[in-house]
């Protein structure tokens, strides 16, 4: 088994490194075989961890609650009528249960609990197994804090309470931990899948960002959002959201942080001496990216970026340090805010930071640290009080401001990488930038 596994992480390490992307079949088979493990290997110390011995997941066919839908094997996009999903965790005999009442398996993970022909009502059915388990802790899909966790509609929740024996009512508890962990907690393999997914995302990025895509004074950055959208749709992959491309320029001045999200004027031309960002993240076996990275269009003559541009990216650069070095067990988002903002403005730099989850979803649920709009902390409603867990993913989002005399402007460094929190602490996911791309990239050979 192990030869196996080391072979296919060997066969998908090539694959995805020469941007050639699984076929339908071989995604499904990874994500199902990662399903697997996660259902046998982790959910049972997360709910060990959490206190709930019993979880039920309800969701209506196009209606599914973003934790179940996780669950679902790779052949199953939606759920199917209503899909219950219970899992019971026996911790005296170390096992656990995966059921669903339905009439029929979820997959190969979750077997079916419910004969229509013996007990035509399903609800009854759900309350029979919960009879014979006599859990606990009843955990379900409910919370003020997480939107992830809170995909328990009212009308399940309604039914649910109303079949539920009296008895059980004081047992019924929010999964919110349970849910959040769920989501958040990347296993070892799905690490090895990142590493590859990340540097698929770069790869993409540098190829916008030449000249096999823009020319200078011709092509504009609608068109570069664009060719990185359909190059994604080539791949036979996703985007989580569409890709944003803006320009930085002596001649204009610096606009507000709602500039990449409403009011950017589009089909601007790119011009020799602009300083491009890009925003942009991909899809790939339940996994999403998130990265914003700099490009400088060279002018004519010009070998290499300006010195300015080079140090100001070495001031975005500090500001990842700050943050990443302030990332430790048990800290809230809040507390490692505080922390690198003092750190990075006693350096001098006006740094900003909203650094957010990333891993099931693209804005995923876990340690929040900071929003763009708020630089203070955020609220409860976000999760304030969430502290930093192992084996967790980041998009490291962040930016500064820096005053340049050459353009008499302040212009916004704007970074974001994928980064990963383990056992030994920090580290980017597949690396970060550290040097701005060039468009042109200088042809050396030529002397230029």
């Amino acid at each position: 088994m192990r030869q196996q596994l080391a072979l296919l992480m060997f066969l998908f390490s090539f694959t995805l490194m020469g941007q050639q992307i699984l076929p339908e079949k071989d995604r499904a088979r990874v994500v199902d075989e990662i399903l697997e493990e996660r259902f046998n290997t982790l959910l049972p110390r997360l709910m060990d961890e959490t206190g709930i011995d019993l979880w039920i997941l309800i969701s209506r066919e196009y209606n599914e609650d973003p934790v179940l839908r996780t669950m679902l094997p790779a052949t199953w996009l939606n759920a199917r009528r209503r899909t219950i999903l219970l899992f019971y965790r026996d911790k005296a005999k170390n096992a656990i249960e995966k059921l669903a009442v339905a009439r029929y398996d979820v997959g190969e993970n979750i077997s079916s609990a419910w004969d229509k022909e013996k007990q035509p009502d399903q609800w009854k059915r759900l309350m029979e197994l919960i009879e014979e388990r006599k859990p606990k802790k009843i955990g379900l899909n409910y919370s003020d804090d997480f939107n992830i966790a809170d995909g328990l509609d009212k009308t399940d929740y309604e039914a649910f309470m109303r079949y539920l024996p009296k008895p059980y009512h004081a047992k019924v508890t929010t999964a919110e931990q349970l849910a959040v962990r769920w989501i958040e907690t990347r296993t070892p393999r799905e690490m090895v899948i990142y590493n590859k997914l990340v540097s698929l995302t770069h790869s993409i990025i540098a190829e916008a960002f030449s000249e096999k895509v823009i020319s200078p004074g011709i092509t504009t950055t609608t068109e570069v959002e664009w060719w990185m959208r359909q190059k994604v749709t080539d791949l036979g992959l996703e985007t989580w959201f569409h890709p944003t491309v803006d320009v930085q320029r002596s001649s204009e001045e610096l606009v507000g942080h709602l500039y990449s999200f409403s009011g950017r004027p589009e089909d601007m031309v790119i011009r020799p001496g602009d300083l491009l960002h890009c925003d942009f993240g991909i899809t790939y076996l339940r996994l999403n990216t998130d990265c914003q990275e700099l490009a400088y269009v060279l002018r004519p003559n010009e070998e290499r970026a300006p010195e300015f541009l080079v140090s100001a990216l070495k001031e975005g650069n500090r500001v990842q340090d700050f943050l990443t070095e302030n990332m430790i067990s048990g800290r809230t988002g809040n507390e490692i805010l505080a922390k690198a903002l003092q750190a990075g403005r006693e350096a001098g730099l006006r740094p900003a930071i909203y650094t957010h989850p990333l891993g099931s979803y693209g804005h995923s649920a876990g340690t929040t640290i900071g929003m763009w709009d708020a630089q203070t902390g955020v609220m409860k409603d976000d999760g304030e009080a969430y502290p930093l867990r192992p084996n967790t993913v980041y998009a490291i989002e962040l930016n500064t401001t820096v005053t340049l005399p050459q353009w008499k402007r302040d212009i916004r460094i704007m970074l974001e990488e994928a980064g990963f929190y383990g056992e030994e602490g920090f580290r980017y996911v597949n690396g970060r930038q550290t040097q701005l791309l060039l468009i042109p990239r200088p042809m050396t050979h030529q002397g230029r």
